[in-house]
């Protein structure tokens, strides 16, 4: 009820008055079942944007630190993302990155809309980075369409590091569904899954129009782009 009161009552009108959002394609979200929309990642405001403007709910993985802050202004925080569709992911890695993924599985196979970034977070600059394979282990898991998703002006609206949004135009494209029953039985394959992943960043990178760069988004915030790729030729035990 809170989501349906924030998208068409309080934020949501908002939204539409300031940034203007349109959105093309929409007609390649199926109006049933589970489906994965994979999308580039420019900015925090690119989970409001989306689910803002298809009719289907929309479930966002967010990062833990948005649920765990202490004190009133966390309460908010919690309060707030949860009433917006989002849940919380542990992204230290390990059994944290299998739950989530579990949880993801868990809500496709109920016949529900979820949205992730295969970058894994947002680019640093604009272009679009190498993604990470959960997309495809929960795709072939749940069995669900992958649905590529194209978000245009939100690096504008919503600057990295600023904490006040600019009004500026937003446009989202939608591609068409991919489906990937081919592969079904071969989770676990990591060449599968690194060609499943692959195919779904072709397809953003044809429907964005952004640079691809073939590392990972969070290597080259770390390492900055050129080192990232230095590092990515080590043996993994040279790299760390």
């Amino acid at each position: 009820m809170f989501y349906w009161w924030m998208k068409h009552v309080f934020l949501g009108p908002l939204l539409r008055v300031f940034f203007r959002p349109r959105i093309e394609g929409a007609e390649h979200i199926p109006a049933t079942g589970g489906v994965l929309l994979a999308s580039n990642h420019l900015a925090v405001s690119d989970s409001f944007f989306l689910p803002l403007m298809i009719d289907r709910r929309v479930t966002f993985p967010a990062k833990m630190e948005y649920f765990t802050a202490p004190g009133v202004k966390g309460a908010v925080k919690r309060w707030f993302f949860t009433g917006v569709g989002q849940i919380p992911i542990d992204r230290s890695g390990g059994s944290a990155s299998q739950a989530a993924l579990e949880t993801g599985v868990r809500l496709l196979r109920e016949g529900k809309v979820m949205g992730i970034y295969p970058e894994g977070t947002r680019s640093p600059d604009g272009r679009l980075f190498k993604g990470k394979t959960g997309v495809a282990r929960i795709a072939l898991e749940a069995g669900v369409p992958v649905v590529p998703v194209a978000m245009f002006g939100t690096d504008k609206a919503n600057p990295i590091g600023s904490k006040m949004w600019r009004p500026y135009p937003i446009r989202i494209k939608v591609g068409p569904p991919m489906d990937f029953s081919r592969y079904e039985g071969l989770q676990g394959d990591r060449f599968v899954e690194r060609s499943i992943t692959d195919e779904v960043m072709y397809a953003l990178m044809e429907l964005s129009g952004q640079e691809y760069v073939d590392v990972y988004a969070a290597k080259a915030k770390e390492f900055g782009v050129e080192d990232a790729r230095e590092l990515d030729r080590l043996p993994r035990s040279e790299a760390g």
